[in-house]
């Protein structure tokens, strides 16, 4: 649960600039959330629209605990529409339904909010149709749209909007916060390297599925070392069975990307372990049997391997061709 005093110490100046808004009473009626993932924007939207329907807020603060705010944290509140891609993309039919919403008189008050994720994934039609809403803003509406990629945001919508920018958190003052959520060190740095967000790096860690996820790819490492030609049976036995959704098998290239860098690290003489934990000696047997050279070109087709997973290529495809190249 996101506040304004936590939202202070991640994003000081976005914070303050909303916080003294509110308190001024001279809200924007729409903004421009842009910031990389895990930096916060989905959170301060929803800590915003907490704001502006809480009864019970101190100063600025909402309270957190009626039924408004409940409701908003949970996305059940009739006033506080959500748009979100429907596949890659947000389209036309979904502003349309939109606007019929917003055609009707607010079920709570006479405010309105919509938030939009992935506003860069608007269709073109989609992205004109939103405009009427922002070409004539109501008093009682705030449109709130978040983005990843502020480019591929057209240059009327964001001319429209008071944009934002969240900064990416501080590497170690994120360990540091998941240390005080109960994380080992390792795995603070470990969660550090998957994600910015900090309950989607507890949730993670607490997770048995992830667990599972990396004995995999240390069972994969193993098989790669012995020179076996079982890589490509434990694919089809293990790694493709287990890894069923693109989100999945994305995490588990990344975790073996960490992996193999671990083993260059240890080639080149940095010490930055972050997938195996300090001391752990099958470094320096993967160091013996994989050459320098050989480490820089696994990671290479890894990297490659990601990309043809973002264009939706086949994944038992992806995973079939990593294995033959490596």
């Amino acid at each position: 649960m996101e506040t304004w005093s936590r939202a202070l110490e991640k994003q000081p100046l976005v914070s303050k600039i909303l916080m003294n808004s509110i308190k001024r009473g001279r809200l924007s009626h729409a903004y421009l959330f842009q910031g990389s993932r895990g930096t916060g924007k989905e959170s301060l939207a929803i800590l915003l629209a907490k704001t502006l329907f809480c009864k019970e807020k101190t100063n600025v603060e909402p309270c957190h605990q009626c039924v408004m705010c409940k409701r908003i944290e949970s996305r059940n509140h009739p006033d506080v529409h959500w748009v979100e891609p429907d596949g890659q993309s947000i389209k036309m039919a979904q502003i349309e339904h939109l606007q019929k919403e917003f055609a009707y008189t607010g079920l709570e008050s006479n405010r309105k909010i919509y938030i939009i994720k992935d506003a860069d994934t608007l269709t073109v039609n989609a992205a004109n149709r939103i405009l009427k809403f922002l070409e004539e803003p109501s008093l009682e509406t705030t449109a709130i749209m978040l983005t990843g990629n502020s480019q591929m945001i057209i240059p009327t919508i964001r001319s429209r909007c008071q944009v934002l920018d969240l900064k990416p958190l501080d590497t170690k003052q994120f360990q540091e916060h998941l240390m005080k959520e109960g994380l080992s060190k390792a795995g603070a740095v470990l969660m550090g390297s998957l994600t910015n967000n900090v309950q989607e790096a507890i949730d993670l860690y607490k997770d048995e599925s992830f667990v599972q996820a990396r004995k995999l790819v240390i069972q994969l490492i193993e098989v790669f070392s012995r020179d076996s030609d079982d890589a490509y049976l434990f694919i089809h036995q293990h790694w493709i069975p287990f890894f069923k959704e693109r989100q999945q098998q994305e995490q588990a290239l990344d975790l073996l990307l960490l992996a193999f860098r671990d083993i260059l690290y240890v080639h080149i003489g940095i010490n930055n372990i972050v997938f195996f934990e300090q001391g752990d000696q099958r470094l320096e047997e993967y160091m013996l049997h994989f050459t320098e050279e050989q480490v820089i070109v696994m990671l290479e087709n890894i990297l490659e391997a990601k990309r043809k997973l973002k264009q939706y290529v086949q994944p038992t495809f992806v995973m079939e061709q990593l294995t033959l190249q490596i």
